[in-house]
């Protein structure tokens, strides 16, 4: 099992950018795919990206393609989501999650662990 802890999150205008961290301990870090998930007041949790166990390979949730960018230091054992051209929708919490599978998924009930979430507010 390993722990996650996300960092970063705050309020932020539209159109802004803020980037989450999200330290990760208790086992090697590069056997996870790493994933980040948000959810909204009254909605599902929802993916919002990916990436594998190298970092050679990401994917991205439609809404956020071209805004965002996930990324990981598997020196630091630390993962990263860089926000863009913010918009009030993406206001969530935002959680990071690790996966032991060798597959890239995107349903959050896949996922082995998960951390705390942080809170990002994008006010207009």
């Amino acid at each position: 099992q390993v722990q996650l802890a996300e960092s970063g999150g705050g309020l932020v205008q539209a159109g802004g950018s803020m980037r989450l961290s999200c330290a990760v301990s208790g086992r090697a870090f590069s056997r996870y795919v790493m994933g980040w998930f948000r959810q909204a007041p009254g909605k599902e949790r929802e993916f919002v990206a990916v990436v594998n166990k190298s970092g050679g390979f990401t994917q991205y949730a439609d809404s956020v393609k071209g805004r965002f960018t996930i990324s990981r230091d598997n020196t630091n054992n630390t993962v990263y989501l860089q926000m863009n051209s913010l918009k009030p929708d993406d206001t969530a919490v935002y959680y990071c999650a690790a996966d032991e599978s060798v597959f890239i998924r995107t349903i959050p009930r896949e996922y082995d662990s998960w951390g705390q979430g942080t809170q990002v507010t994008v006010s207009s």
